[in-house]
């Protein structure tokens, strides 16, 4: 009978560790296509001239922003090196 519980035991085993890969398997779809919706999204969107503009100003302000920033920093080194 030992032999007999063994396998049941390990057939159980392999079912449990089947519906658990199973739902991994279903997670990572479902992330992969609401990725791939995003994606489209984001593209269908670029097409559009007010959108692509909006979004292009928004990448320059915000190197604007970095580059004064790195200007300060560079400033306040050059200050604390004259006094």
């Amino acid at each position: 009978m030992a032999i007999k519980e063994f396998f049941k035991n390990a057939f159980s085993d392999m079912k449990e560790d089947a519906k658990a890969q199973h739902e991994v398997d279903k997670a990572n779809f479902a992330a992969a296509k609401a990725e791939s919706k995003a994606q489209w999204e984001e593209a269908k969107a670029m097409s559009k001239p007010e959108t692509r503009k909006a979004i292009m100003q928004e990448k320059r302000n915000e190197q604007i922003k970095e580059a004064n920033e790195r200007k300060a920093e560079a400033e306040a080194r050059s200050n604390r090196l004259k006094k």
